[in-house]
């Protein structure tokens, strides 16, 4: 599955890492824009696009590119300890405290846009899942967008903070090699996997969301 650039050119961060980051950047301030101005049409398919983006990127995490790989950057309570004490990180791309912060992302990412399926204004929209689940369900779902959404206010106000303090403290360049691949001093150490991969995850997944969401039941009217 492997691409064929030559040894020693690698990028840090292959493309489809990359078109998710710079994806969920553009999602996140338009799901909140049209939210507050109650453009729940367009509301609703940022959602979906959001939902198909973490989906694809938690899969991408197991077959993708070895610095994109969970496996790559995930490491237990020891390592994070010894890095918060001045010592080197394991892997070329995140940190150890990088590393659990994407998976915080991709969690609150995904509660909130799974929690949005079940979201209704009391007006005139509904999410496809509303009428699938009962009162009390829909409720907690509620609850789970706005504390979703907190969270992810709360941890992307973390992370610009981390990343300028990386960017200009640290003089590491992490917003140059999330543009373009790689920088200097922040290089992969395989070749990436084919990007075309990650496509057809991403198609795969759109259609079965596609027909998962046309099973939805709809709601019954009474005359």
């Amino acid at each position: 599955m492997a691409s064929s650039a030559p040894l020693g050119t690698q990028p840090l961060w292959d493309i489809p890492t990359r078109v998710f980051h710079w994806s969920i950047v553009a999602c996140l301030p338009l799901a909140w824009w049209s939210a507050e101005e109650e453009r729940y049409d367009l509301h609703q398919w940022v959602g979906y696009t959001v939902l198909v983006l973490v989906v694809t990127r938690v899969v991408w995490g197991f077959i993708g590119s070895r610095h994109s790989r969970f496996t790559d950057f995930l490491v237990g309570p020891g390592a994070v300890i010894s890095y918060l004490r001045g010592n080197r990180a394991r892997s070329a791309g995140h940190n150890p405290l990088g590393g659990w912060s994407v998976v915080v992302l991709l969690s609150l990412l995904l509660l909130q846009a799974v929690s949005g399926l079940f979201n209704t204004d009391d007006v005139l929209f509904s999410g496809p899942l509303y009428y699938w689940a009962d009162s009390g369900f829909r409720d907690t779902m509620g609850v789970v967008h706005d504390v979703a959404f907190n969270g992810l206010l709360a941890l992307v106000g973390l992370h610009i903070f981390a990343v300028l303090y990386h960017q200009f403290k640290l003089k590491e360049k992490l917003l140059q090699a999330m543009v373009y691949g790689s920088a200097q001093g922040r290089r992969g150490e395989e070749r990436p996997v084919g990007w075309w991969w990650a496509v057809l995850v991403l198609a795969l997944l759109a259609l079965g969301l596609w027909w998962g969401l046309g099973q939805a039941p709809k709601p019954s009217f009474v005359f």
